[in-house]
């Protein structure tokens, strides 16, 4: 089977990754060798749905998820980005000839840092509300205003930007969308610290930083549409997948779920009431999976599905839920904490990380409007403010 092939029998397209596999994955306990994102790039695993001119196989969602599954069974990374990599796939989708040329490939290898430069300290949940401003001057923007709530922001080396493009305009139509260059004098960076003692999340300062125009993904004042596929691919993975233990403690079988292992380990699978609490979380996670499925499965590349937001919403409930469980098999040891109690660390860093997947990517609260709306077809919210010039909006 080939590229120029993705319609070929299941059968022989697994036994080509497992081949593959065999030939390249060192296995299951030892971590990726230096290089290994780009070595599964190059043989045409990370993007499978992609075209074949940008390192896919053009295979449809069925056969990529044979893909995916053959690298899941031996542990191996990389397979998939062409549902979970929020940057390559935004920029695949609406991005300019020359920055995809220049950055595509260099995402899906891991080789370039990224963070989102979306929330302001008055733009939170209502995003369209953003009052940084990208100013036109020549063949670039120069760009002036604050960010927040913005994780790697210190490392990265683009931020996905929106920003104030139109003042005239509606505060929905006058917002572009950039790559914008971290990495430059105009950029300031203030970490901010968590409820879990970490500091993952910054405040972004920008003065006169500079985003030259091929950085600018669709037309000066379509960010917003932009936006949506970036936030479709966003909750897509939040929807699937979240930030497990510090520790990883509760994870030792790892056929189990991790409830269930840290049940076993804590000698609480005799219970009736803790198997049946374990027992609904662990059906919530089944059920969440076949909704992303069928999310994906509605979403083509490019565009976004309102169905993105139930799998998103799912998760957050499903991590309250774990975390609340947790406590339970734990009983008084959760009341513990620190490094000499790593299953009450854990459970309480669970806790408290819960709230990151209900706040990022869209809180709960946007999510439930979103389906609500969308998905349910019930009446809008009333948007005073959706059809008036941006700079006649009134602000608090």
């Amino acid at each position: 089977m080939t590229s120029q092939t993705p319609r070929g029998s299941q059968e022989a397209l697994r036994d080509e990754v497992r081949a593959w596999l065999h030939a390249n994955w060192p296995g299951r306990d030892r971590e990726a060798p230096h290089g290994w994102l780009a070595k599964v790039v190059e043989g045409r695993w990370a993007v499978p749905r992609w075209p074949a001119v940008w390192m896919g196989r053009d295979l449809d969602d069925e056969h990529a998820r044979i893909v995916e599954s053959e690298f899941a069974a031996v542990g191996a990374p990389g397979a998939g980005q062409d549902r979970t990599n929020l940057w390559a796939n935004t920029l695949l989708a609406r991005g300019t000839d020359a920055l995809k040329e220049k950055l595509v490939l260099p995402l899906l290898r891991g080789e370039v840092g990224m963070c989102l430069l979306y929330s302001e300290p008055g733009a939170g949940s209502d995003l369209a509300s953003v009052r940084t401003r990208a100013d036109r001057q020549g063949d670039h923007f120069r760009v002036n205003g604050q960010k927040v709530w913005t994780s790697f922001a210190a490392t990265a080396d683009y931020g996905m930007l929106i920003a104030r493009t139109d003042w005239d305009a509606p505060k929905h139509k006058g917002i572009g969308f950039f790559f914008l260059p971290m990495k430059q004098p105009g950029v300031q960076v203030r970490p901010l610290r968590q409820i879990t003692g970490e500091s993952q999340f910054n405040e972004v300062f920008l003065t006169d930083a500079v985003c030259p125009q091929e950085n600018l993904l669709g037309e000066a004042t379509d960010g917003w549409g932009v936006l949506q596929t970036a936030l479709a691919y966003e909750r897509s993975a939040m929807g699937e997948a979240a930030r497990g233990p510090r520790r990883g403690m509760g994870q030792s079988a790892p056929a189990d779920d991790p409830l269930i292992a840290l049940a076993r380990e804590a000698g609480a699978m005799e219970d009736p009431v803790l198997r049946q609490e374990i027992a609904k979380v662990v059906i919530l996670k089944r059920l969440n999976t076949l909704n992303a499925t069928r999310a994906k499965a509605d979403m083509r590349q490019g565009t976004s599905s309102s169905l993105m937001s139930l799998g998103k919403l799912a998760m957050s409930r499903i991590l309250h839920e774990e975390a609340r469980v947790r406590t339970l098999i734990l009983g008084a040891e959760s009341l513990l904490d620190g490094p000499d109690h790593p299953r009450a660390d854990d459970t309480n860093f669970l806790t408290l990380n819960a709230y990151f997947t209900s706040i990022g990517g869209g809180t709960d609260q946007i999510q439930r409007n979103i389906i609500g709306e969308r998905v349910l077809g019930l009446p809008k919210e009333p948007e005073i403010d959706r059809d008036v010039p941006f700079r006649a909006v009134r602000t608090s």
